[in-house]
């Protein structure tokens, strides 16, 4: 298999199956830790050589504590991928945060509770560094296109990952609006720590669609779907010019995360 992909984007967002991709081919790829979500759709756009995985299935059949994370961050590894986008669904920890809006996150607070973090194993001891779990030029990219086309982006957010697949109490949301944090959702973590340890650029771009519950306003699936379906050519729209604008080269230290990681 040749490793000639560059950039990887995770999530359904409409763009693997919307006729954009140049030699669009489907591959069905096995890793060392099992199957990753679906097949992976690769083709050309605008010269690059992109991937696109949906992180939960194709057709929304994994649920975010299932998702075999280790498994899609080696997918893309295999094929040669350095640079990973994330859209993701998140919901708002503040009221100037409001759904329809975007947000990128610089932070993450952990409160996952059982998935499997780290591509450390017996004999192999990785203890990575996530203070900046971000990288920069990536991210720096996403919100030059964001400003330049007039979309209302959050900026500099901490996300807040939770478990799931159920939504939080009350008495949970509240709890987590005293950390700070701003936005809150289900899938960030372990994704982004596992490709910094794979020594690749991760930038998430998070679409809120609701106020949690904190709010007073119950969150509801249905709720959840609506305005991603309102977002999805937004969201399309932003990946498009995002991929023609992402740096070649990345000045980041990223693709060195292992230098004084390992023991």
């Amino acid at each position: 298999m040749e490793k000639d992909v560059e950039i990887g984007i995770f999530g359904g967002t409409g763009i693997y199956d919307s006729g954009l991709l140049e030699d669009a081919q489907e591959i069905d790829m096995d890793t060392p830790y099992g199957k990753p979500s679906d097949t992976i759709t690769v083709g050309t756009f605008k010269g690059r050589k992109i991937a696109f995985l949906p992180r939960h299935g194709k057709k929304h059949t994994i649920p975010p504590h299932m998702i075999n994370y280790k498994a899609n961050i080696w997918a893309f590894k295999e094929l040669g991928v350095t640079k990973i986008i994330a859209p993701s669904a998140v919901g708002s920890l503040k009221e100037e945060c409001e759904p329809g809006h975007f947000a990128l996150p610089s932070q993450f607070i952990d409160f996952t509770k059982s998935r499997d973090g780290s591509f450390s194993e017996k004999g192999r001891v990785i203890h990575i560094s996530v203070a900046d779990p971000f990288c920069s030029p990536l991210q720096e990219t996403i919100l030059k296109v964001t400003d330049k086309q007039d979309l209302i982006i959050h900026k500099d957010c901490t996300y807040v990952c939770i478990e799931g697949p159920r939504f939080s109490t009350k008495a949970e949301s509240k709890f987590y609006r005293t950390t700070g944090a701003d936005i809150i959702g289900m899938t960030l973590v372990p994704e982004c720590q596992l490709a910094r340890e794979a020594q690749m650029c991760y930038a998430s771009i998070s679409t809120i669609t609701d106020y949690d519950v904190w709010a007073e306003k119950p969150v509801t699936a249905k709720e959840v779907l609506e305005t991603l379906s309102k977002n999805v050519e937004r969201t399309k729209k932003v990946l498009t010019e995002l991929i023609d604008q992402i740096p070649e080269t990345m000045s980041c230290s990223c693709t060195k995360a292992l230098e004084e990681a390992e023991f």
